[in-house]
């Protein structure tokens, strides 16, 4: 059964490799951890998860893990007497050994052991008697006695809900929801940061130097303040099946407008043509030539579409496929128009990527970008930062 982690673990998609699964066996056999599923947790996570972004993924893989051991806990409880009794005895030290003898045993405190939990029948806590936890039995957790068998979990005042079913590490994970934090993390590998303007910052560094050049006399250098130099060019779907995923193209824009300081953002409606609109209604009085959009902004701009690219492909290969206005040309040409002209340009999709063969028009947007369509999650990102700031 102890293998079903390890499958567990590659359906949830960390990368364990054999080698590391063969330490971690290594580890149990030598007695790292025995008996203790928070021992053999963070014994596993320690030898086979080796980037924290995929602690999250570890955690369901060993909670569903842990799941099927309780559904199979009658399995369990059919080994062998004889050789759970060799394992205590090779296990427990001379002191334990001889508080064991105390009771008249290992056999008697096996014996005692199963009567008193054949007499029990439902959960109990303190006491001297039963089997449960904080009391003085000698069977149970979380309790004392100088002789006892501990069942259950770790005690000592730790809390019930089991540490891999908290969830800590849910924002770390790649694939995870986007939240404000992640968002911006992810968009800060665009920044490059430029010195321009007056002196108005205190350089350390330069000071510290100047001052030893100086003999120890006080020599305060300044420097001009860092501003974030990448220019960028945000063009965002709205409307129609767009509706489903307002709530992330809201959290993206927010996020780079508090990261780019030299961000210009227009909408579209399904696929860009001869005009875009500086604001979501898209009245005309609102609207720019897309013309008019490659004269003003210079090439080097980095261009970020965000769209869920599902359409009708007629909107995209020929004259007159837009659903709102007649466009004398097909919208394939103006995306050609606009990669011709500016250097790098992503496609952000709010779709998860593994639904995007089922719509003909994605796999269309996708060639026109060169494949540079990214997922709208922190990986995907992360993803098309590091293209655009090549």
């Amino acid at each position: 059964m102890f293998l079903s982690l390890f499958h567990a673990l590659r359906a949830e998609r960390v990368p364990v490799t054999p080698r590391e699964w063969l330490d971690l066996l290594a580890a149990l056999d030598a007695g790292v951890a025995f008996a203790e599923p928070e021992a053999l947790y963070a014994l596993a996570r320690t030898v086979l998860v080796k980037d924290e972004r995929h602690y999250d993924r570890f955690d369901r893989a060993f909670g569903r893990y842990m799941k099927r051991v309780a559904e199979h806990a009658d399995e369990i409880g059919t080994i062998p007497e004889d050789w759970l009794r060799q394992t205590l005895r090779r296990e427990l030290s001379d002191e334990e050994k001889a508080k064991v003898q105390a009771l008249g045993g290992l056999d008697e405190l096996m014996k005692a052991f199963r009567e008193r939990l054949a007499e029990q029948h439902e959960r109990h806590a303190g006491g001297s008697k039963w089997i449960g936890t904080g009391g003085s039995s000698p069977f149970g957790a979380g309790g004392w006695h100088p002789e006892g068998i501990r069942v259950g979990p770790q005690g000592g005042g730790r809390s019930a809900v089991k540490v891999w079913d908290q969830r800590q590490f849910a924002g770390l994970d790649g694939d995870a929801e986007l939240s404000p934090r992640n968002l911006k993390m992810a968009l800060r590998r665009l920044r490059r940061f430029a010195r321009e303007g007056a002196a108005e910052e205190f350089d350390l560094d330069g000071t510290v130097e100047a001052t030893a050049r100086e003999g120890g006399m006080l020599d305060i250098r300044m420097r001009p303040e860092r501003h974030n130099a990448v220019s960028v060019l945000l063009l965002l779907d709205i409307g129609g099946s767009m509706d489903d995923h307002v709530h992330a193209a809201e959290a993206l824009f927010g996020a780079a407008r508090s990261e780019f300081k030299r961000l210009e953002h227009f909408y579209f409606h399904n696929f860009v043509y001869g005009f875009v609109w500086r604001d979501d209604r898209r009245v005309d009085a609102n609207r720019i030539d897309t013309f008019e959009l490659l004269r003003r902004y210079h090439p080097e701009h980095k261009v970020i579409f965000v769209g869920d690219a599902a359409m009708s492909p007629y909107e995209i290969s020929h004259a007159g496929g837009s659903g709102e206005y007649w466009n004398e040309e097909a919208g394939a040409t103006w995306f050609g128009r606009i990669r011709g002209h500016f250097r790098k340009v992503a496609w952000i999709n709010p779709v998860p990527r593994g639904h995007w063969h089922y719509t003909k028009s994605t796999d269309m947007v996708r060639q026109l970008v060169d494949d540079h369509m990214y997922p709208l999650t922190p990986d995907g990102l992360a993803g098309a930062m590091r293209f655009l700031a090549r």
